[in-house]
């Protein structure tokens, strides 16, 4: 699943900043749920990383993202950010010709669902 931006209306995985007392990936689950509105289990695995610039009034901010995947159990029809982005399903090639960071559109090309169990 991936989300649009609030600036651009690009499509990106749903991401934030790191959160005091949660896991990496717990803070992954945090933003899946305000900003895609899912929530569901993750393996606690980075899938891997990948860079882009947020752009920020006065100077732009070089950022590095861990994506970490979530097989998602529920999907809320209600959620924080509704107003502000759109939600959409998509096979992996897709979602990798979606996104404008080439790393992260490696990332989502090459993401195997079995590494949501380990199994991969």
């Amino acid at each position: 699943m991936l989300v649009t931006t609030r600036g651009t209306g690009r499509w990106i995985p749903p991401k934030g900043w790191p959160m005091d007392g949660a896991t990496p990936a717990g803070a992954a689950a945090v933003e899946a749920f305000e900003e895609a509105g899912v929530e569901g289990e993750s393996n606690g695995a980075c899938l891997g990383i990948y860079t882009y610039t947020k752009e920020m009034p006065g100077d732009d901010l070089p950022c590095v993202v861990a994506l970490f995947a979530i097989r998602v159990t529920k999907v809320h029809a209600v959620w924080p950010e509704m107003h502000q982005r759109r939600r959409k399903w998509m096979c992996p090639k897709k979602a990798a010709a979606s996104v404008k960071e080439p790393e992260l559109r490696r990332l989502l090309r090459d993401f195997d669902p079995r590494h949501l169990s380990g199994k991969a």
